[in-house]
């Protein structure tokens, strides 16, 4: 293993992966933005909400972006490490930050917000959405697509054939209505990613724990050797993300 490999993925291996802030990768990492700018749509619909919850709100990070919280605001989280950030983030804010497992019940009274809003939550249940929504509630979110980032995923997994079928904006949409809830609008996009150095790689795959599970750099160091060769011979490996909005109301 040459040199500049070892350096470039012990960085990489070392570095906090906590919450949601991808600025590390400046520089080393690019992906295109959805064109319909999820955190200023948001953060509108923030400032004219009287109660809000954020499910799965990562570290805060965007949450924290908007300028004006309404009245009651409510964020979750599973994550130990996100969850201290996101509190110590958001509480100066007034959000109040709820640890859940991410499984239901969410632990809100029925008919609790008036919006309920995500960002790339890794699980939806959308009867309990339904549930903890008002009628004439909204839920607004930026979901992951299917098959994001799959030429990733695949080079260290293989073919994932069955994996490339989850998220399907349709069937979500179906999953949707079937709680209960009218779908408002559903836009989705395939977008470029550039990895330039194996650091990059080992970053992302630290960080999104979901995209090669159970990911550590001594059981696929070999084949992440072959893929620094691989970027240093032929440029920047290029994958692609696929996101979702999608904004569903509970009917009146």
């Amino acid at each position: 293993m040459d040199s500049d490999f070892e350096e470039l993925i012990a960085e990489a291996n070392s570095v906090s992966v906590d919450g949601w802030d991808f600025s590390w990768l400046d520089g080393r990492a690019s992906e295109q933005r959805p064109s319909w700018g999820y955190q200023k749509q948001q953060a509108r619909r923030l400032a004219t909400a009287r109660a809000a919850l954020d499910i799965q709100t990562g570290g805060g990070e965007v949450l924290a972006e908007a300028e004006v919280f309404p009245p009651t605001m409510v964020a979750t989280e599973s994550w130990p490490p996100n969850l201290g950030k996101a509190t110590r983030l958001l509480h100066p804010r007034g959000v109040v930050v709820v640890a859940d497992p991410d499984e239901p019940p969410l632990p809100f009274a029925d008919a609790a917000f008036d919006l309920v809003t995500s960002r790339h939550p890794a699980t939806v249940w959308w009867s309990e959405i339904a549930r903890v929504l008002e009628p004439g509630g909204v839920y607004f979110a930026q979901h992951v697509g299917p098959a994001s980032v799959f030429e990733l995923v695949e080079y260290f997994l293989g073919p994932q054939p069955e994996a490339r079928l989850a998220r399907d904006p349709e069937l979500e949409a179906e999953a949707a209505r079937a709680a209960g809830l009218e779908i408002v609008q559903s836009r989705s996009e395939r977008l470029r990613m550039e990895f330039n150095d194996i650091g990059a790689v080992v970053y992302f795959l630290r960080k999104v724990i979901w995209m090669v599970p159970g990911f550590t750099v001594e059981d696929y160091r070999d084949r992440l050797h072959d893929l620094h060769r691989q970027i240093r011979g032929d440029g920047p490996f290029v994958a692609y993300s696929a996101r979702t909005l999608i904004e569903a109301r509970k009917p009146v």
